[in-house]
């Protein structure tokens, strides 16, 4: 079962056993076999509100999802000028088992968007861990008329991938953000784009690539 963010963001939350996210086969080291867990430091912005937002991480320790039930922009119609964006950070401190480290892949965005004619919907993501750059930022843009699933996909290079620091604490953090233009349109009708689930169908997904430090290796 997923484990709800509650409004104490500093509560330990152990992950291992929950729902089982599609793997990403990577090359690389294999994932630990130990338990992972992961404590929420922060959980800001105006698409996550305490309470509103989930994390579960596959028992195979390949990936972890983050599952939100009020993520929504929307325009057009009797929205106001704040709902057409909606943004969330999450700083997550992972804990690994000893001797090994992990970087992010890919990671998987889905969710639902509902666009009339010319109006536009964008999902922007980056992560980084604490006193490391941040990555570029990557966008998606969908256009009306749209009535449907959205998914995309942002994957990193085997060679560019940024790994946390061997025997560090740093939190994870990651930075999303939707954004909806009603074009000229906006009067007539209201368009909205959700990264949001009432019954954990709908997530992201961020697949570990997981390495082990140098002085645990034979």
């Amino acid at each position: 079962m997923l484990s709800t963010l509650g409004a104490a963001a500093a509560a330990s939350l152990l992950l291992a056993g929950s729902a089982s996210p599609t793997p990403l086969a990577r090359p690389g080291d294999e994932p630990p076999a130990g338990k992972i867990t992961i404590d929420v430091a922060t959980v800001n912005g105006s698409g996550c509100r305490p309470g509103s937002a989930a994390v579960a991480i596959a028992p195979d320790n390949t990936a972890f999802t983050v599952t939100y039930s009020e993520y929504l922009a929307q325009a057009g119609g009797d929205s106001k000028p704040t709902d057409s964006r909606k943004n969330c950070q999450i700083a997550l401190n992972v804990h690994v088992p000893q001797g090994f480290t992990y970087a992010i892949a890919r990671a998987d965005y889905r969710g639902y968007a509902s666009l009339a004619q010319g109006a536009k919907g964008m999902e922007v993501a980056g992560y980084y861990f604490q006193g490391q750059q941040q990555t570029a930022r990557k966008s998606h843009t969908f256009g009306g008329v749209y009535d449907a699933d959205w998914q995309t996909s942002d994957e990193t290079d085997v060679d560019a991938l940024v790994y946390a620091p061997c025997g560090e604490e740093r939190y994870f953090n990651i930075n999303t953000e939707l954004r909806v233009d009603a074009g000229s349109r906006k009067a007539a009708a209201t368009s909205f784009m959700a990264m949001d689930s009432t019954d954990g169908s709908i997530n992201t997904l961020y697949h570990f690539a997981w390495k082990q430090c140098p002085a645990s290796r034979k």
